[in-house]
């Protein structure tokens, strides 16, 4: 029989760190005794104002279709929400709500891209942005972000990176995988560039806007250099600072002809958000905010103590991330090694699937983000376990041989 899967769906792969975190809870469900340090969600509940919006919206009957990309109430939210924290001003015809902030970027670059363009993602990338480009019919064009670069790109290699082909940039601050910040200063550097390049595009995702440490100034480039206000698409959501992966509302500023573009899209795909998780949503933006601050206080002490014990574990070098609640180790002076289990650590992939089977302990290996050999360590999780899973890689490590 020949095959029904789509030349589209063969250029892809599945999410290494949705495979990362699946594989944990079926080692757990055999018994295992497991830490999952793979998934990127905070492990606080949702705000207790949030959910009862949302069992208000149910019992008021809020429950129907809703415009395609969004209920005005929640268009208006953001609107003030980028205003207040941002300083940009936008109408509603300029914003996108989404379900999740995947699918902010894929209605984007199915708005957009056509075969032969191209999609310039700095790597290390968080492992959807080039898949979605490919599905897109559009080409990926990595520019190393490299560890002795704190994990940024430098203008120059964006400017050498751009062809007339070039569509979009993406930029993604703080930064999953490496949790690395781009200041204004260095922002408006890379904006320099892209002012000189007309025909670029500039999608930033700013979903760890609120998880930034160590008195650091977020900044988005909209912000820093209005020339590359009517080309660039703001992305956010409620996923991370607010505890609502689950309730799946990604949201965007831009243009009006291409928000209008993405609500074609997803007339015909998605349709809209769940009307329920809109109004949860219209809660969370005008609501009270002072629980991301101290949110922020526990992720910072969780940040300072996974970077202290790693660094103490032979052969590996982790740098201190400005913000999101990921770490990215170099485990290049464990390449060469030979495992508890026998066999020699060739690469980060190795390193991940031997420390899972020697101490139960999951994390991302680093080519699945595009870099190597490093791994990606999510400490959205309590102290506790982060102390007993730092031990465990700290013993993996020290046996290594």
């Amino acid at each position: 029989m020949p095959s029904p899967v789509s030349q589209a769906l063969q250029r892809i792969k599945p999410s290494a760190t949705l495979a990362v975190t699946a594989k944990a809870r079926a080692l757990k469900a055999e018994g295992r005794d497991i830490i999952s340090l793979g998934a990127g969600e905070p492990d606080f509940d949702t705000p207790e104002n949030i959910k009862e919006a949302a069992i208000r919206a149910i019992r008021e009957g809020k429950t129907k279709y809703t415009d395609v990309d969004g209920i005005p109430e929640l268009k208006d939210a953001i609107v003030a929400k980028f205003k207040r924290e941002n300083g940009l001003d936008y109408t509603r015809a300029q914003i996108n709500v989404s379900p999740g902030g995947k699918a902010v970027i894929f209605n984007a670059f199915m708005a957009t891209l056509s075969p032969g363009d191209e999609v310039i993602v700095p790597s290390p990338y968080w492992v959807s942005y080039p898949d979605m480009a490919l599905l897109a019919g559009a080409t990926p064009v990595f520019v190393d972000a490299r560890i002795e670069n704190a994990f940024k790109i430098s203008p120059r290699a964006l400017r050498d990176a751009i062809s007339p082909r070039t569509k979009w940039l993406i930029l993604n601050s703080p930064s999953n995988p490496t949790g690395a910040a781009y200041t204004e200063e260095e922002l408006k550097a890379l904006a320099a560039v892209l002012v000189d390049n007309p025909h670029v595009w500039v999608l930033t995702d700013d979903m760890y806007e609120h998880l930034v440490f160590g008195g650091f100034k977020f900044s988005t480039i909209a912000q820093v250099e209005p020339r590359l206000y009517e080309r660039t698409l703001t992305m956010n959501g409620v996923s991370k600072a607010y505890s609502m992966t689950g309730w799946r509302i990604g949201y965007a500023a831009g243009p009006a002809d291409l928000i209008k573009g993405m609500a074609s899209v997803m007339s015909q795909s998605t349709s809209n958000p769940s009307s329920i998780s809109q109004w949860a949503s219209v809660e969370a933006l005008n609501g009270p905010q002072d629980f991301i601050r101290r949110h922020q206080k526990l992720f910072e002490g969780r940040r300072d103590l996974v970077v202290s014990m790693l660094n103490q574990a032979q052969g590996l070098n982790c740098p201190t991330p400005e913000g999101a609640f990921y770490v990215y180790p170099s485990c290049a002076g464990a390449v060469g090694m030979r495992a508890p289990s026998g066999e020699i650590i060739a690469n980060d992939e190795d390193f991940a699937r031997e420390l899972l089977q020697a101490e139960g302990v999951a994390v991302v290996h680093g080519a699945a983000f595009g870099s190597s050999p490093c791994f990606r360590i999510s400490y959205a999780t309590s102290t506790e376990l982060l102390e007993d899973a730092c031990a465990r890689i700290q013993r993996f490590c020290g046996s290594l041989r």
